[in-house]
């Protein structure tokens, strides 16, 4: 009687410790996507800090005139550094959207297949494959029945 009550009792710690991985499970993926929508955001405001930046220097440019060729070179240097961080705010926007999509997915949960039985008005034929008398390997006759297959088929005769 203890046997039994100590399988039940593993069982049901088993089934409490599946449920905690489970919400483990969930909270971490929740994390990766709030932290995948911080990083876009993160990488969306650096690349309106820069692009402010550099509409303020341009501003200036044509307030006050350039005054030499390396301040053209720096707005161009500016220019494409702007670009590369607008393409990472985008890329960092597309990942989070992408880790907040795989949270709404559930998990799959294999069904097991279950067929319709046959009809009952088709015929039916049983077929008994005897067993074995004696014990290939010893040759003892002390054989016990430990179970039995029954399987329909459906036998299809074409016209």
């Amino acid at each position: 009687m203890s046997d039994a009550t100590d399988l039940a009792s593993a069982l049901a710690l088993l089934a409490q410790e599946r449920a905690r991985r489970v919400a483990a499970e969930a909270e971490a993926v929740t994390a990766k996507a709030e932290a995948a929508s911080a990083k876009a955001l993160v990488s969306h405001s650096e690349a309106l800090i820069a692009r402010l930046k550099l509409e303020i220097d341009k501003v200036r440019r044509e307030l006050y005139g350039s005054r030499s060729e390396r301040k053209v070179r720096l707005l161009e240097q500016m220019e494409l550094q702007l670009e590369e961080l607008e393409a990472d705010a985008g890329e960092d926007e597309l990942a989070a959207e992408i880790a907040a999509k795989v949270f709404a997915v559930k998990a799959f949960e294999r069904k097991r297949p279950s067929r319709k039985p046959f009809p009952k008005h088709l015929p039916r034929e049983r077929v008994v494959i005897a067993a074995p008398t004696t014990c290939p390997c010893c040759g003892s006759a002390k054989l016990s029945k430990l179970g039995e297959d029954i399987t329909e088929t459906l036998e299809v005769i074409p016209r």
